[in-house]
């Protein structure tokens, strides 16, 4: 008697490739959503870290009843532990607010490095004061020690030539004139009456060039008032909100209309500048020239930012001088926030709360004169903000509050 012959079943090559078809769409559909997955994941540790430096200055404020200086530190002159301490070995007034609240993010031990200096060493260059050399110095520890709470993670930028690299910043109103040198010369010559009275025109916002401020002096109130944002840090890829344009333009150009800048974007590309403009940009392999490369740094370029263009627009520099020389720490600069994130960026208020700003939020007329000593009318001293809602945030005691959530 025959037995009957098992019959072998399996897939044929249509049927394999057609499974195959599937597995592929079905995975090209699942990437974009793991990605904004990842992303706002990315985005809400970027808002964390905001908060608690927002936690810090709050803390830092009550420990020192006021807020930590924007552009302070030590000025040379006299001995240190047998040593002369002149204008090359300490920090020239340059440190970042960031750098006082170090000791309340629990880096307490980065401060102590910090508030001690180097003294076990007795050479220069490897010899530094108590608060340290200006930022810029790589061979002071500190300074190229990345903390990650200064770090948003949808920023990419890493490593050199950056020393240190931060993408939280200090808003410094929304005006331009002395918003690096504050009230002193160039040589750090301190304060006159005239240079006083040009920063009390223009530097409307929560943190004032190498002074201090307190709550108090925030009279539209903390939750209607920027006291920080988000910036992006540089790639190299001619970006136009991390390469500073120089460019040889006549005086007060950026101050007269700050939107000058923006005819030199690509075209093609408008987040990046024009490729015949390369002469008019900062040498970004010097770690001092390009935005977010020091955190320690109170120049603007690193840690400033104004409430005048809106978020993710060019960062731009008046008058042909350069973005953070020692000599140039009067120059007019211009630089809004924001991210790589899509659509807008992070600020925090003087409340503590942290917000996200669109790209499109009214931001007035971009073509108007900023706020300064000598304006006339409409940008003299104690105008509201030509700036709309966004510049009407920057200022901290311009009668201009919000009615609504924003």
């Amino acid at each position: 008697m025959l037995s009957k012959s098992r019959l072998k079943h399996g897939f044929t090559l249509v049927e394999l490739l057609v499974v195959i078809a599937i597995i592929g769409v079905l995975v090209g559909l699942l990437l974009p959503a793991v990605q904004a997955a990842r992303e706002a994941a990315r985005r809400m540790s970027c808002s964390n870290n905001f908060k608690q430096i927002g936690l810090a200055i709050h803390n830092y404020h009550s420990a020192y009843n006021q807020l930590p200086v924007q552009r302070g530190g030590t000025d040379g002159g006299g001995y240190i532990g047998g040593h002369y301490v002149n204008s090359i070995i300490d920090n020239r007034l340059q440190l970042s607010f960031l750098v006082g609240i170090t000791p309340f993010i629990e880096q307490s031990a980065l401060w102590e490095h910090i508030s001690n200096g180097d003294p076990t060493l007795s050479v220069w260059p490897n010899f530094y004061p108590p608060m340290g050399p200006t930022p810029n110095r790589a061979t002071f520890v500190p300074w190229v020690t990345q903390i990650p709470g200064f770090r948003c993670p949808s920023d990419p930028g890493n490593g050199q030539p950056a020393n240190a690299r931060t993408n939280y910043a200090a808003c410094m109103g929304d005006a331009i004139e002395r918003v690096n040198s504050g009230a002193y010369n160039w040589d750090l010559t301190p304060p006159d009456s005239g240079r006083a009275q040009q920063v009390r025109a223009s530097q409307r916002g929560m943190f004032v060039p190498m002074q201090t401020t307190k709550f108090r002096d925030v009279l539209d109130g903390l939750s209607n008032t920027l006291m920080c944002g988000e910036i992006p840090t540089d790639l190299g890829d001619n970006d136009v909100r991390t390469q500073p344009h120089i460019g040889n333009k006549p005086w007060a150009t950026v101050m007269n209309t700050p939107n000058h800048c923006q005819q030199y974007r690509d075209p093609e590309r408008p987040q990046f500048w024009n490729p015949t403009v390369n002469a008019d940009l900062q040498n970004v392999s010097a770690v001092d020239k390009a935005r977010g490369y020091q955190w320690a740094s109170g120049f603007l370029l690193h840690t400033g930012f104004q409430a005048i263009l809106p978020p993710n627009r060019e960062f731009c520099v008046d008058n042909n001088q350069t973005a953070n020389a020692q000599k140039s720490v009067q120059m007019h600069a211009l630089g809004s926030i924001g991210s790589r994130h899509q659509g807008g960026a992070h600020v925090l208020m003087g409340d503590g709360a942290v917000k996200f700003i669109t790209d499109s939020i009214e931001a007035g007329d971009q073509t108007a004169k900023t706020v300064r000593s000598i304006n006339s009318s409409p940008s003299n001293p104690g105008a509201m903000s030509p700036y709309g809602l966004w510049g009407s945030l920057g200022t901290r005691a311009s009668k201009e509050v919000i009615g609504e959530e924003f």
